[in-house]
Order: C-alpha cells, then sequence, then structure tokens
C-alpha cells in the first residue's frame, strides 16, 4: 500500500475537506486532494472515470469502458492510478474486473468546490 493510499483509506466516509472558501485546507486533505485532482488532470483518466460514474449500473466492467483510444495496458495503468488516488474502487468477477466510483468521492468533490454559504452580518 502506498503512503497515499493509506491517507486516503484513512480518511471517513464523509466528505474529506471544507469548501475552499470555508477554510485553509490541513496538509493531508491538501494532498489527499491534489492527487485526485492530479489523477483527474489526465485526459484519458476523466473519461474513464466519467465512464464509470455516468454507467446506469453505477459500476463498470472494465470490458465496457476501455474504449478511450489506448491500448489495454494502458486503459490498467490509468484505471491503478484512480483507484490509487482513492476515486475508484474494483471487484474482481471471473475473468473481468468491475468498478464504482467510491461512494463519498463526487460529494467530496462537488463540497470542496462549492463556496461556503456568505456569513450573517
Amino acid at each position: 500500500m502506498s503512503k497515499l493510499q493509506g491517507k486516503v483509506a484513512a480518511l471517513p466516509a464523509e466528505p474529506c475537506c471544507p469548501a475552499l472558501t470555508e477554510r485553509e485546507l490541513t496538509v493531508q486533505e491538501a494532498e489527499v486532494t491534489a492527487a485526485m485532482f492530479k489523477a483527474l488532470g489526465d485526459p484519458v483518466r476523466l473519461r474513464l472515470f466519467s465512464k464509470v460514474a455516468s454507467h446506469p449500473d453505477s459500476e463498470a466492467c472494465v470490458c465496457d469502458i476501455a474504449d478511450v483510444g489506448v491500448s489495454q495496458p494502458t486503459v490498467s495503468h490509468h484505471l491503478k492510478k484512480l483507484k490509487e488516488a482513492g476515486l475508484l474502487a474494483s471487484e474482481r468477477r471471473g475473468t473481468w474486473v468491475y468498478y464504482r466510483v467510491e461512494p463519498s468521492v463526487l460529494a467530496a468533490m462537488g463540497h470542496l468546490l462549492t463556496p461556503a454559504p456568505a456569513k450573517a452580518a
């Protein structure tokens, strides 16, 4: 397990970080958040993440999402990077691997980018 995977695994299922306008991020929050955005900063990874997140069954077989214009080994590499960043979970079923977005990921990322409510005067 990588150092980052340990940090991601140690976080609660709740959104990891406050809205950027709410308060400064801690070192750990910044590391986890940066790893997520770095993983999504690659167009192939972003497409793979989007294919999994938008799949009708809330999970997708690698056989259904691999058509992103790169070779199968490259797809596997990118899926591994998405898993290491805590964005995807996987489960092997026979010869196929199924991917799903970690339950709190979309909510956490959305929360992070949502402006904090205005403070009452």
